[in-house]
């Protein structure tokens, strides 16, 4: 029932965190605000489906 997701920074510098989220509790986007070293501040991340290839 869980799923892999990434967190993508909003702040343009392509780092990402990776976890996993409940689609039945919560099914909309997951948006956090977490700390991005390459911009070196907090910053928005939002959620991007992790492609399986």
């Amino acid at each position: 029932m869980r799923h892999v997701i990434h967190v993508v920074s909003t702040a343009g510098t392509r780092y990402a965190y990776v976890t996993s989220k409940n689609k039945r509790t919560a099914p909309s986007k997951l948006q956090l605000v977490k700390f991005d070293p390459i911009a070196r501040k907090h910053v928005l991340f939002v959620e991007k489906k992790i492609s399986r290839d």
